[in-house]
C-alpha cells in the first residue's frame, strides 16, 4: 500500500502519512523525549463529527496521536463489497490534515496487535462502542503495559447509518 498523497495535499499532511517503519522511528523519538503517544485506529470512510470527537478525545490522552488507518482491503473484509466509500489515500489525506493527528499509517491486519507491538504506544484509544473489557487487543495492551482509553462521544454517528440514510433519500 502506498502512503503517497497528492502533491496538492494540505501543507504538512504528506509528511504525516508514513509506513510502519517510519512510524516506529517517530514514536520512539517522541517517547524518548518524554512525550506520551496515543494510538487510535479505524476505517474513517466518511469523516464525520463522531470521528472528529473520537480523535480529539484520543489526542487529549497524550502529546502525540498516531492513527492506524484500515487499508481498502481490510475495510472490504470488515464492511463488505462496495466499501470503502473513499480510497485509502484520500482518507489518509483527510486524517493527516486534522490538527489533532500527528501521524497516519496503513493498517492491513484484522487486529491491531502487530501495530501495537511494533509501536508500543503509551495509550491505545478506542471509541465508545467499546469498553476496556471488550477491546479486542486488551491482552496485548496488558502484556505491553499500554493503557486503554475509551474516547469520544456516544456512538450516535456511524458511516453505515449515513450511507443508509442517503440511500433512502433522507438527510
Amino acid at each position: 500500500m502506498s502512503a503517497e498523497l497528492d502533491p496538492a495535499a494540505v501543507p504538512g499532511a504528506r509528511e504525516r502519512v508514513v509506513d510502519l517503519q517510519a512510524a516506529r522511528a517517530r514514536v520512539a523519538h517522541w517517547r524518548a523525549a518524554g512525550e506520551r503517544v496515543v494510538l487510535a485506529n479505524g476505517c474513517f470512510e466518511l469523516l464525520h463529527v463522531g470521528h472528529l470527537r473520537y480523535l480529539c478525545a484520543a489526542r487529549a490522552q497524550g502529546e502525540r496521536l498516531v492513527v492506524a488507518l484500515n487499508s481498502d482491503e481490510s475495510v472490504r473484509r470488515l464492511k463488505g463489497a462496495g466499501r470503502p466509500l473513499t480510497p485509502w489515500t484520500e482518507r489518509a489525506e483527510l486524517l493527516a490534515s486534522l490538527v489533532c493527528v500527528d501521524l497516519v499509517l496503513p493498517f492491513e491486519d484484522d487486529t491491531l496487535e502487530a501495530t501495537l507491538r511494533a509501536l508500543r504506544p503509551d495509550v491505545h484509544a478506542k471509541g465508545t462502542d467499546y469498553t476496556a473489557e471488550t477491546v479486542p487487543e486488551r491482552h496485548v495492551d496488558a502484556e505491553l503495559g499500554i493503557a486503554i482509553a475509551i474516547c469520544g462521544d456516544p456512538k450516535d454517528h456511524a458511516t453505515t447509518e449515513i450511507v443508509a440514510r442517503l440511500a433512502e433519500g433522507g438527510a
